[in-house]
């Protein structure tokens, strides 16, 4: 069966953020509980962002 080419430069923008590195599921878990182990709001955006993350994994 020959490839098939798609262009995917008209696909939709990722919702998940350039900032978070590419993790297996285990390790954004385990990167989210440090996280949130210590309340800073100054890592609020980090939180979302792998919330983010796992939520998609979820879908």
């Amino acid at each position: 069966m020959p490839d098939i080419k798609a262009d995917r430069s008209d696909m939709a923008p990722s919702i998940l953020s350039a900032d978070i590195p590419e993790l297996s599921d285990d390790e954004c878990l385990a990167c989210l509980a440090r996280a949130v182990e210590a309340p800073d709001s100054a890592r609020l955006d980090e939180v979302a962002g792998l919330i983010g993350r796992l939520a998609v994994a979820i879908e």
